[in-house]
């Protein structure tokens, strides 16, 4: 029988009590136990945190017992934390290796094992291809789930419990001069959508002239209101209005784990987290003066190689996820790196997605430059020229993933929205670029039965004539 335990873009996901269970979290756990035991990083100890969802705090005790079962030192955190604290904590604890419990934007019946590497990043392909071997010889009865209790953890000197809040805070104000931004005097509408990073955006820029309004600061488990605590457009409609009716200055949101952002104008209009990512890159290689490269993935927009041909630095692509990003981002030296769904990092701080991060710097650029985001993207686009963007995403049955999966390896449509397609790119999924410079991507998504489509072209209506394309390709 295949795995129950499937490893996809970042960490293992699935429904709570249907294959996310106690019984699979404790395999999983030994199979990252046996990676770290033979790889030498055991000695170094492991991180491990949790967030507001349903059973995180339990599941990251079982994942505890049973790295201390195999003799590795575990610190286990005490509160439910953003994934990008848990992140920087691999690094403060100088561990191993880490687990973070969470599902980060998938809905409220899902959790998630997301694995982190010694650098505090994602884990990368190999060692989670060593984790996944490892899966298999305990399925197969070759190896055997090893684990002991929390109280003999404690007192065999094997666990130690953290509050990881406090250190990652005190990080950001390394990385971002945090007075300047304190000291605006501007408005500010926090969308937290109930998750483990509510509350810690005032908090973190208390005691200024910045004045917040935080929605959904509380955490719940069930996220209501939400389909899933991603912040997309579609989920940004009460934010969008409380910019407008309190006359802000902007919307920031982050995710259930706080490692993505969504960001909102002073007029309420939602920039899109292709316009962030470019915004933010602009503003890092324009007044922070910073070089290097600039990594994103194959979703991500042309507005960066445009950025990459006015500033004379390359512009590295990658396959969606940041267990490709966040290496090419050590590998080239890299300011800023980020996908499509709205997670970026940036050198300086840890290799990984950091939704609170991306808000300041997105503050930052708005006070260092004194100008409301509009006018920051009429800036890029002077330089980028005008793009439009658009994703679908449409859930299909399990069994038809295989199905699926080999129509998009072999589908050449030929023309997109009567453009000739110049070339394409099976990186990951199949990506089409356009006559013009537009492009469209079908690829499956790496955490939910979901099949992404995206497109990107100078107008809107050209974006949905390809998206329509694509559709119709697909038999969907």
């Amino acid at each position: 029988m295949p795995s129950e335990i499937k490893f996809g873009t970042d960490g293992w996901r699935a429904i709570i009590a249907d294959q996310f269970t106690f019984a699979n979290v404790q395999k999983a756990a030994q199979g990252l136990a046996g990676e770290m035991l033979a790889s030498g990083t055991a000695k170094a100890g492991a991180m491990i945190a949790w967030d507001t969802r349903f059973g995180s705090e339990r599941f990251a005790i079982a994942t505890a017992e049973v790295l201390a079962g195999n003799g590795i030192r575990c610190v286990l955190a005490t509160r439910p934390a953003p994934t990008p604290a848990a992140s920087f904590s691999v690094i403060t604890h100088k561990a191993g290796g880490g687990v973070m419990i969470t599902a980060s934007h998938n809905s409220a019946s899902y959790n998630g094992f997301k694995v982190k590497s010694d650098q505090g990043g994602s884990a990368p392909p190999d060692m989670v291809a060593r984790i996944e071997a490892e899966i298999e010889r305990i399925e197969s009865g070759e190896v055997v789930v090893q684990h002991v209790s929390l109280d003999e953890a404690k007192r065999t000197g094997l666990l130690e419990r953290f509050d990881p809040t406090a250190p990652y805070l005190e990080q950001l104000g390394h990385v971002v001069d945090l007075e300047p931004i304190k000291q605006a005097r501007l408005k500010i509408v926090v969308e937290s959508m109930h998750g483990s990073g509510g509350g810690l955006f005032p908090r973190l820029l208390s005691g200024g002239n910045l004045e917040f309004i935080e929605l959904h600061g509380e955490p719940n488990p069930a996220f209501p209101g939400f389909a899933q605590p991603e912040p997309i457009e579609a989920n940004l409609r009460a934010l969008q209005a409380a910019v407008r009716e309190n006359g802000a200055d902007a919307g920031i949101a982050f995710d259930g784990d706080a490692d993505r952002v969504g960001l909102v104008d002073e007029n309420g209009r939602y920039i899109s987290t292709l316009e962030g990512f470019s915004l933010l890159a602009h503003h890092l290689l324009e007044r922070r003066r910073q070089q290097g490269t600039v990594v994103s993935t194959i979703t991500m927009s042309s507005m960066v190689d445009r950025l990459g041909e006015a500033y004379g630095i390359d512009t590295p692509r990658t396959a969606v996820g940041f267990k490709y990003v966040g290496p090419k981002m050590l590998e080239t030296n890299a300011i800023i790196g980020g996908e499509e769904s709205g997670g970026y990092a940036f050198r300086g701080h840890v290799p990984e997605r950091d939704g609170l991060l991306s808000g300041l710097i997105f503050l930052e650029a708005m006070v260092s430059s004194k100008k409301r985001p509009s006018e920051l993207l009429t800036d890029l686009l002077a330089i980028t020229g005008p793009h439009s963007f658009r994703r679908v995403d449409v859930q299909f049955p399990e069994d038809q993933r295989s199905a699926l999966q080999n129509l998009i390896e072999t589908a050449e449509p030929g023309t997109l929205s009567g453009m000739e397609i110049e070339r394409s790119d099976r990186l990951d999924g199949v990506k089409y670029f356009l006559e013009g410079g537009g492009w469209g991507i079908v690829r499956m998504s790496g955490t939910e039965p979901l099949l992404r489509i995206y497109a990107e072209a100078q107008d809107v209506q050209t974006v949905n004539r390809v998206l329509e394309d694509l559709t119709v390709t697909l038999g969907l």
